[in-house]
């Protein structure tokens, strides 16, 4: 079994941490979770955005932290093995799914 390419793998999480951050940053930290008004006439709408946003947003905060595991888990030398079982997770699916802490028997 081929071993993963860790370089390839940090270079791919980082770029999909940033990516993460920005897509996080772009629906709650500069005010773009709308906040409904009572004198408007569509606050109905605006309050379906905002959790709407709000529950995208914390999908994202999910799948953020699952990145900035796999970067720890390179860092700490255990990057590659299945949690459950502790065997190695083929290069193939680590390429497919870089985050990943299961072999594909245990996913």
């Amino acid at each position: 079994m081929s071993q993963p390419d860790l370089t390839a793998a940090r270079d791919q999480l980082t770029a999909e941490q940033a990516d993460l951050e920005r897509q996080i940053t772009e629906l709650t930290g500069d005010g773009a979770a709308l906040e409904a008004d009572e004198n408007f006439a569509d606050s109905a709408q605006v309050a379906a955005e905002t959790v709407e946003n709000r529950t995208l947003a914390a999908q994202l905060q999910d799948q953020l932290d699952d990145v900035e595991a796999a970067i720890a888990r390179i860092d700490a030398g255990t990057y590659g093995t299945c949690e459950v079982c502790k065997q190695p997770v083929t290069a193939a699916r680590l390429e497919a799914m870089p985050s990943t802490r299961f072999c594909i028997d245990h996913a």
